[in-house]
């Protein structure tokens, strides 16, 4: 198998995670470089005119985001790629402001399975959407990145809980509150109205709704003597979204080609913009409209010629816990990409999907590699089984493996980037899928 260390590939994945605290900010960032690319923005709102050869993108909710190339001849199949653009984290409840000790706080939710012991002593951000009403009436949905250190969750030193390293649960209500400011008068809508002059230079507006959450503000970094790893936030899983991505505009255009990233797969993929709701259904029925049979029939003979690889990463086998592993499925960071499997489903990797992967890996020169939790253990799941089971398409899951998985930081293998970017950009470029 071939070497695998693209700086430049590198270099532009740092960048995208430091663009993207939020599943919005990094739908906008991965629509600015498609449309950089030739891809024309499509409205669901608007009627749709396609021509075969040409690209487009669609967003929903601001938050997920599909794009695809269609062929210059007839539409028969979608290589289909699969991602997700939310995290796990501490999202800011409606009436977050509070006060203890004569400090200003911001009440927060969970948003996903946080792990939530990092999150302590760190340098936070405020990141999300806000929705302000103008004086003539006119309401605006703007992004909001405040990307300095403007909060904290400061631990309790260790002379007032001298269990602490026994083994403490965290408990997110009364004890992940993050500290903004000195002050006991202080609200949550008077930094917003700052905020919302640093960065869009409006004054007189009113703050009607939000979607905010903290974000560690420590940017992304290359880690260890040669530089094997790569450590940062949101790898699960705006990894995912960088290789699709990048796949999708190094193809070379001659097969019909889709990427989705869908959000709230973290929180079980229920929602109109969600892995389980109908925005991929619904852009493939465009598509068949226009460009394939278009009739029902047509729909369903489209689908079953395609494939869905969902890509979201997999569990690393780590170097202090090796026993968490079956001892036969460890994979291991920089050896390839791996094939997640479950019998119960919870991935949707089957053997005539995982040996198309492993055919397309060795096209590719890339290693591959296999995951299966251990039988006494639970596992986690994917958009895979959710898109197959709502559209109706052939899948499997496939992943880079990582280490920390839901931390505040996260890592994983710097060889493994390029390696399953390579297998997925043969993926899209194959004429044939069988």
């Amino acid at each position: 198998m071939s070497e695998a260390f693209n700086a430049d590939r590198l270099t532009r994945l740092c960048d995208f995670l430091r663009q993207s605290p939020t599943p919005w900010h990094a739908t906008k960032t991965m629509a600015e470089r498609l449309e950089k690319a030739g891809f024309q923005r499509l409205k669901e709102t608007a009627n749709w005119q396609l021509t075969p050869g040409k690209r487009y993108y669609v967003t929903r909710n601001d938050s997920s985001i599909i794009a695809f190339q269609l062929p210059s001849d007839t539409l028969k199949s979608l290589r289909m790629l699969g991602a997700h653009t939310d995290s796990p984290g501490l999202r800011l409840k409606p009436n977050a402001t509070q006060y203890s000790a004569g400090w200003l706080q911001l009440g927060v939710q969970v948003y996903g399975g946080v792990l939530l012991a990092p999150w302590f002593d760190r340098d936070l951000g405020l990141a999300g959407r806000v929705h302000v009403r103008h004086a003539g009436g006119q309401l605006e949905s703007l992004l909001l990145n405040v990307d300095r250190p403007v909060a904290m969750v400061p631990s309790l030193a260790i002379h007032m809980d001298r269990e602490v390293n026994t083994g403490r649960a965290i408990n997110p209500q009364t004890q992940m509150a993050p500290v903004l400011l000195q002050s006991d008068s202080a609200k949550l809508s008077d930094l917003l109205a700052v905020w919302l002059e640093e960065q869009h230079g409006m004054r007189s507006v009113e703050v009607v709704d939000f979607e905010l959450g903290f974000y560690d503000v420590q940017p992304p970094s290359l880690i260890g003597v040669k530089q094997e790893l790569i450590a940062s936030a949101r790898l699960d899983n705006l990894l995912s979204c960088f290789m699709g991505l990048e796949a999708l505009l190094e193809s070379d255009g001659s097969q019909g080609a889709l990427l989705v990233a869908n959000d709230h797969e973290e929180v079980g993929s229920a929602s109109a913009c969600g892995a389980q709701g109908p925005f991929l259904g619904d852009v493939l029925k465009r598509i068949n409209g226009q460009v394939g049979g278009g009739s029902e029939e047509s729909l369903i003979q489209l689908i079953q010629s395609s494939l869905m690889i969902s890509c979201d990463n997999a569990h690393g086998l780590h170097p202090n816990f090796k026993d968490k592993h079956d001892e036969r499925h460890g994979p291991a960071l920089n050896g390839g990409p791996v094939i997640k499997v479950n019998a119960s489903q919870r991935y949707a990797t089957n053997s005539v999907t995982g040996a198309l992967f492993r055919d397309v890996c060795r096209e590719a020169d890339v290693p591959v590699q296999s995951f299966v939790t251990r039988a006494d253990m639970g596992c986690g799941s994917t958009i895979g089984p959710i898109t197959a089971t709502e559209v109706g398409v052939p899948t499997l899951d496939v992943g880079v493996p990582q280490w920390a998985m839901h931390s505040i930081r996260e890592t994983a293998g710097t060889r493994d980037v390029e390696y399953l970017t390579r297998a997925l950009t043969v993926f899209l470029n194959r004429p044939a899928l069988s």
